[in-house]
């Protein structure tokens, strides 16, 4: 699905971007926060009236044309100016200083992994549409998987004298549910020592490798036992596919000029496997920023993607981006993402700590 494609200044050395003189440097980098502003081509007249160039429009021009030959400019009509081209792009966000969001959007955020609540599903929700609203692009929020997160306890809910809900808390947070048939009836007290010798058989384990279940000499607690932990065998990997949030997919409409290319972009973020897919290939590649045809989807051509990956105790416990058009406010989405992406894994470490893992009011963490 994807074909790879190496950026300039990320997996290998490219000696034409990193040959850029100040003056070219300064001029391209002018281009392209102008043409981020205002969706317009860039005339020379703009570049001139920029801090830090200052030189003729002659020589604007010239140097314009020459950045135009290396590729890092295109002039879209004869008597336009110039835009970007992902290769400019791609210089522009090489050589970012590190950006930072205002007071107002830090106490924001603050404040917003201060007072969310409820289980993770609804926690990774909201989180989308909080970097939705600071980004004004398309957000998404990929959920962790479970293959390697481990149990934090069993919690066994009696629905029916034959029928349990089963509850299995891991350690990133997440709860895995199943409905189990028993064989025969189980009382309330039966169904409460099976869970509790189950959380000590199994805890620090994983869905994906759990010990045998010692006996405990209870005919009844045992049976119930041996039919859960069965259950909890069957949860392994592929059982869910991973949960993916967007937040602001409306924001698309405002962020690109072709109809078709926002009907497409929408089309694709329905997708949940594709999306997924197309995040993980660029973490594996090791970037954090594609731009362009960088990532190798042909249908986003036209869109850039800003990741991270969401670290819990040292293990990824997730994924946080932004999608919008290759004309995007990278210092603003770079920012964004970083920030927003610290506080959750931070809010989700919180929810490791909690002893039976249901999230508590959490401390004010530093944006």
């Amino acid at each position: 699905m994807f074909h790879d494609q190496t950026p300039a200044g990320e997996d290998e050395p490219a000696p034409a971007a990193s040959a850029l003189d100040e003056r070219k440097a300064a001029i391209l980098n002018a281009v392209v926060s102008e043409y981020i502003e205002t969706a317009q081509p860039v005339g020379s007249s703009h570049v001139t009236a920029t801090p830090g160039v200052t030189v003729s429009s002659a020589t604007v021009r010239s140097e314009m044309a020459a950045l135009e030959h290396e590729g890092y400019l295109v002039q879209p009509h004869t008597s336009a100016g110039r835009i970007p081209t992902d290769k400019g792009y791609r210089f522009f966000v090489d050589h970012l200083a590190p950006g930072r969001l205002g007071a107002p959007e830090r106490q924001e955020i603050r404040q917003f992994f201060a007072d969310v609540h409820g289980e993770m599903q609804e926690l990774l929700g909201r989180t989308s549409g909080l970097l939705a609203n600071l980004t004004d692009y398309a957000a998404v929020v990929v959920g962790p998987t479970h293959e390697s997160a481990t149990i934090r306890s069993v919690q066994l809910v009696g629905l029916a004298p034959r029928v349990v809900l089963v509850l299995v808390v891991l350690a990133d947070g997440a709860v895995e549910k199943r409905t189990v048939d028993l064989r025969t009836d189980a009382s309330d007290g039966v169904v409460a020592s099976a869970a509790a010798h189950l959380t000590v058989q199994m805890q620090g384990s994983t869905l994906t490798a759990q010990p045998e279940v010692a006996r405990t000499g209870d005919a009844a607690v045992d049976e119930v036992a041996d039919i859960v932990a069965a259950a909890i065998r069957g949860f392994g990997p592929g059982d869910e596919p991973a949960h993916v949030f967007v937040g602001g997919s409306s924001r698309m409409a405002d962020a690109f000029d072709a109809v078709d290319t926002v009907r497409s972009v929408l089309s694709i973020l329905e997708q949940q496997l594709v999306v997924v897919e197309l995040i993980e290939h660029i973490l594996d590649r090791g970037l954090s920023v594609a731009i362009g045809t960088e990532h190798g989807f042909e249908p986003l051509a036209s869109c850039a993607l800003v990741v991270a990956p969401v670290s819990v105790a040292g293990e990824v416990g997730g994924t946080i981006g932004v999608l919008g058009p290759t004309r995007m406010d990278y210092p603003r989405a770079l920012a964004a993402v970083h920030v927003v992406g610290d506080q959750l894994s931070r809010r989700l470490a919180r929810r490791n700590d909690e002893p039976d893992g249901t999230p508590s009011r959490p401390e004010p963490g530093s944006a």
